[in-house]
């Protein structure tokens, strides 16, 4: 699922290219990706985009008179830049928005449609699709110290939970927690205050490190290469390789759809987190699926 980082450089990369332009149509090749009627799908068109916002993973588009169009891609929606009038792709083809320089079209791969299109007026509606989670990095450390404990839970379900944090997901929560040498499982009341702020300073680091490698890769170019399993991740996706930091073979907790990668060397004291002895902690603090939390 793409993430704070990978949202932000989306954006920047609109904000390049049709940010003061004039939306000349919008294409709907699956009509389950449209989540509202009011306004109608098409309502932007004939209009400047004006400006862009995050909210949470959520892409939002500003029109005049408080219009919003908001997308979500979750886990396997992406976004392409294509020639003007390009058409949507078979298949994996769900909405299309022109512009005189070029079409924005929203693809899914798989067969669980779950990206989704909001039209909304107002900034009250808008406000109903924000999770309400702080943005990680905008918050004061107080304000997230008063986040993380906020619900007593897992450091891996805090940060993951978008109610509580926004734009964080399962791959970036597992590179945080590499960071700030911490157990995925350990509980947020269980911290120390300089566990907090430790949590904080790695939280705030491993994201704006991201998103600056994100904006080197991308470049003046578009962002292709969105995926939640990158080379030079430290151990999301890693399960059995070398931990970078100590060596120590990198391990993971699977739990239904989801799962945790960790350093048991740099990370739980050298011990390895059986899946079957977390299985009660699992099923009280982390939800079956990813899509589940998002649209809980």
């Amino acid at each position: 699922m793409p993430e704070l980082p990978d949202i932000t450089v989306y954006i920047e990369a609109l904000e390049k290219r049709v940010l003061g332009q004039v939306v000349q149509g919008v294409r709907i090749a699956s009509p389950s990706v449209l989540r509202t009627y009011d306004p109608p799908y098409d309502a932007p068109v004939g209009r400047e985009v004006t400006g862009f916002r995050r909210l949470g993973k959520r892409i939002v588009f500003c029109f005049p008179d408080e219009l919003f169009m908001v997308i979500h891609l979750m886990i396997a929606g992406r976004l392409r830049w294509e020639r003007p009038g390009a058409p949507v792709p078979k298949k994996v083809g769900l909405a299309a928005v022109d512009f005189d320089a070029g079409t924005l079209i929203l693809t899914e791969q798989g067969t669980k449609k779950r990206a989704g299109i909001w039209m909304v007026r107002g900034e009250e509606q808008l406000h109903l699709l924000d999770p309400g989670g702080v943005e990680p990095l905008e918050a004061a450390p107080e304000e997230f110290a008063r986040a993380l404990r906020s619900e007593n839970r897992t450091l891996k379900r805090a940060l993951t939970d978008p109610h509580i944090f926004s734009g964080i997901g399962n791959a970036y929560s597992d590179e945080i927690l590499w960071e700030a040498g911490m157990s995925p499982v350990k509980r947020t009341s269980q911290l120390t205050d300089e566990e907090v702020a430790r949590l904080h300073e790695a939280v705030v680091r491993s994201l704006n490190g991201w998103i600056e490698r994100l904006r080197e890769e991308v470049g003046d170019g578009w962002p292709t290469k969105v995926t939640a399993f990158r080379e030079d991740m430290a151990v999301h996706g890693k399960f059995k390789q070398p931990c970078p930091r100590c060596g120590a073979p990198v391990q993971r907790i699977v739990y239904s759809e989801n799962e945790a990668n960790y350093c048991p060397g740099c990370q739980t004291g050298g011990r390895i987190l059986a899946d079957r002895s977390l299985s009660r902690i699992l099923k009280d603090d982390w939800p079956k699926t990813l899509e589940e939390l998002e649209e809980r």
